[in-house]
């Protein structure tokens, strides 16, 4: 598998980036792309002592790589972290989000990973890949660790008002990945909502219901926010408002549960006993816990293989970005969502009034 991946995101640029690129150029099987500026990326692997060996470029000068598997594309131009995503993708075609996500258009690459503006990320890839065929918006899935394993989370951030049409489709997209990454057979989705009545939640929430039991998919109803951490379905589907809410929440208490008991165990010298009776325990609750061990989110509904990282990855989350972004790509997971969505094309377009069918 070709892995592009954009050597200039995330808010530690090319450091962190280069690092796990280089971890997975020797551990896996994959060839990897670094997408940026050339001269910048030359010297900080010189830095590393992986001086290039192989040449490629998108264009002008063939442009030395890192190692065998690692070739450097020259892109220019890079997007801001906090720039407006689609005036800056317009105004900047050769940015390392526009040129790895044509990569994958082009077929050079099966999959492209940054840790950029996520919101930069999904409008290169909705300007370069386009939508699969059915899809009406994307949505950013992001894997949520609970006590039984993991579920997904869907959307996390990527569209901040939604149809209930959009949450179907999440839940379809949803339900496919997880079959593909994971091996479930039949994974159970459940609709975010502030009650497992039916009869509580907001109208997207009620509205949303009614459709979701008409699909062929294992939808088990509304879910409460405590549902999600306790593993009660395997695909959690709401707007991206809500996600992203959700998302930065349970990562904020993550990080202040621990810090919390750091701080008890530097109380006395017998809860110091203690912690390290149980510093397995705690090392294996932290792994469990750090989105670093996921990689990064997939970005399902667009025409290619698609993962968005935080921002703050480190080496360890890009290396796990790659292993994920190669796994995926090794699945069929594009060709999946497309037969599917062709199957229940008709079920979704009835859920649709007919004058909103572009919305």
């Amino acid at each position: 598998m070709r892995i592009a991946l954009d050597a200039h995101g995330g808010d530690f640029g090319l450091k962190p980036n280069l690092e796990g690129a280089i971890a997975a150029a020797k551990k896996l099987n994959h060839e990897i792309l670094l997408v940026g500026r050339d001269p910048e990326i030359r010297e900080e692997l010189r830095r590393f002592g992986a001086w290039p060996l192989e040449t490629q470029a998108r264009r002008g000068p063939q442009v030395p790589s890192a190692t065998e598997k690692i070739k450097i594309v020259h892109a220019p131009q890079v997007i801001d972290m906090a720039a407006e995503p689609v005036e800056e993708c317009r105004s900047k075609p050769d940015s390392s989000l526009m040129v790895g996500a044509e990569l994958v258009r082009d077929g050079k690459a099966d999959a492209f990973i940054s840790a950029g503006n996520s919101g930069a990320v999904m409008v290169a890839s909705l300007l370069k890949l386009k939508r699969i065929p059915g899809i009406i918006r994307p949505a950013i899935a992001v894997p949520f660790p609970t006590t039984n394993g993991l579920a997904l989370l869907l959307d996390a951030g990527a569209n901040m008002d939604c149809k209930p049409w959009h949450l179907v489709q999440f839940a379809v997209m949803g339900s496919i990945f997880m079959r593909l990454r994971f091996g479930l057979e039949n994974p159970s989705v459940g609709l975010l909502s502030i009650g497992e009545e039916e009869t509580k939640g907001n109208t997207l929430v009620t509205e949303t219901l009614p459709l979701m039991r008409n699909m062929s998919i294992n939808f088990i109803g509304p879910v409460e926010g405590s549902d999600l951490p306790a593993g009660l379905a395997d695909v959690v589907v709401t707007d991206g408002f809500t996600g992203n809410v959700v998302l930065k929440l349970s990562e904020g208490l993550a990080h202040s549960i621990f810090k919390i008991i750091k701080e008890q165990i530097k109380r006395k010298f017998t809860y110091k006993i203690g912690a390290l009776l149980m510093k397995r325990i705690f090392t294996d609750l932290r792994k469990k816990m750090n989105p670093e061990e996921y990689g990064g989110a997939p970005l399902l509904g667009v025409n290619g293989v698609v993962l968005i990282c935080h921002g703050k990855s480190t080496p360890k989350a890009i290396f796990n970005a790659i292993a994920a972004a190669g796994t995926l790509a090794e699945s069929g997971l594009i060709t999946q969502i497309k037969d599917h969505m062709a199957q229940v094309k008709e079920e979704i377009s009835a859920a649709r009034p007919s004058d909103e069918h572009s919305s």
